[in-house]
């Protein structure tokens, strides 16, 4: 069958992001006999017209839309990004009647919510690479799809999900499926996942309705062996999306050891757990060409740190930031101030504590995007802040009654004092 994946994001970020997830897709339905083709709509000048152009003249038997953000999580002004994604769904509705199935993480967060807003015919939560070849099959015989895990018609929702045990058994997309149209440059990141799956368990976050919590991986030497190949084609920024790169160490250290045996020039940014990392890890990924770590700490309070569910605290974070600065990496912050429990107290303690740590850069947001099954999701109902029945997709966040008038201009403040915040 021929196969249209379509990344429908086009939003630009600081880093603009990469198809990823669809080349996985992609690179499954390759693999199961299907004629395949992959349009990121990000790397298109006119994405309409070239959405347009490539139905027209691939005419697929089934098209597959990628959702990748749901909004960019501003509550000062929030932006709701489906409208867009919406037309794209629209457009391939008027020119040709294949079956239209939503994915992506966007869409495995809201499943039910985003399948009737976008008005799609059915979806996939969960591991595409398993599920969309299986569902292309069922498709063609003319079988009914209800009854495969992971697969969301309108009304109807699956028994089950499914998540591969082992991501060694699950193909990596060749540089060409997904990279055409991206050129090498200062500005050209490309995102390496050797990792799915977070047993961390954070209040807020909702990368388990995404990827599970066990943690399942690729091994060193296949993720080192795919980067290689793609820094061949010129490219040398690479930028990790596994939620935590340092869980577990012996992982992080291993893969970093083959990155060096291979004498790759990266130039490396990661997302490191402020725990259970020690300095040969931070010199490993130093020679490895980790040049930036994100450190994810949210508060520099650690009452406000335990009600998030973290497994560290205040002076761990201070600690691995020591390591990875003597390791000549740079590092950047996160503070997500506004969250139950926060006070003025906190947040003046949050701020101090980001002053000491001597950061390159600090992030610092107002208030906490609810997301559904979590536990902030399940204290905003209990304190009256939100409906029990209210699916939360749109831009919907938590900030501490007592801190409303008081903490945006007082952030406000903060940032207009220092430049590497913000």
């Amino acid at each position: 069958m021929r196969v249209l994946l379509v990344s429908a994001n086009t939003e630009r970020t600081a880093i603009i992001p990469l198809p990823l997830g669809p080349a996985f897709v992609a690179a499954a339905c390759r693999r199961a006999g299907h004629e395949t083709v992959l349009l990121d709509l990000m790397s298109e000048r006119d994405a309409m017209p070239a959405l347009q152009k490539c139905i027209e003249g691939f005419r697929p038997g089934v098209i597959g839309i990628s959702v990748r953000n749901i909004d960019d999580q501003n509550m000062a002004h929030p932006k709701f990004l489906l409208p867009a994604v919406r037309e794209v769904v629209a457009v391939c509705r008027g020119l040709c009647d294949a079956p239209i199935v939503l994915g992506g993480p966007g869409y495995s967060m809201f499943p039910e919510s985003v399948l009737r807003f976008l008005r799609a015919d059915m979806g996939i939560r969960g591991e595409g690479e398993i599920v969309f070849p299986a569902l292309i099959e069922r498709l063609k015989s003319g079988s009914d799809p209800c009854g495969l895990p992971g697969v969301y018609l309108p009304g109807r929702s699956p028994a089950s999900v499914i998540l591969s045990t082992s991501l060694e058994d699950l193909p990596l997309p060749e540089p060409e499926l997904w990279l055409p149209a991206a050129r090498p440059s200062r500005d050209s990141w490309i995102p390496v996942q050797g990792k799915r799956g977070c047993p961390m368990g954070c209040s807020f976050c909702a990368t388990r309705l995404i990827e599970g919590t066990r943690i399942r991986r690729r091994s060193p030497e296949s993720i080192a062996q795919w980067v290689e190949q793609v820094a061949a084609y010129g490219f040398r920024n690479f930028c990790t999306v596994d939620n935590t790169f340092n869980i577990p160490p012996s992982y992080a250290k291993s893969l970093c050891r083959e990155i060096i045996r291979r004498g790759l020039d990266l130039n490396l940014w990661c997302i490191v757990y402020p725990k259970w990392a020690d300095r040969e890890l931070a010199e490993l990924m130093a020679r490895a060409g980790c040049h930036e770590v994100s450190l994810g700490f949210e508060s520099g309070s650690d009452g406000v740190l335990t009600g998030f569910h973290k497994k560290f605290r205040a002076e761990e974070v201070r600690t691995t930031a020591g390591m990875f600065r003597e390791a000549g990496i740079r590092r950047t912050g996160f503070l997500m101030l506004g969250g139950p429990g926060e006070t003025r107290g906190t947040v003046e303690e949050s701020l101090a504590f980001a002053d000491s740590l001597d950061l390159d850069c600090l992030k610092v947001t107002v208030g906490i995007r609810i997301y559904p099954e979590t536990d902030l999701a399940a204290t905003a109902v209990a304190e009256g802040m939100i409906a029990p029945d209210n699916d939360l997709l749109q831009p919907t966040f938590y900030l501490a009654p007592d801190l409303r008038d008081w903490l945006p201009a007082r952030i406000a403040d903060y940032r207009a004092a220092r430049s590497w915040v913000m």
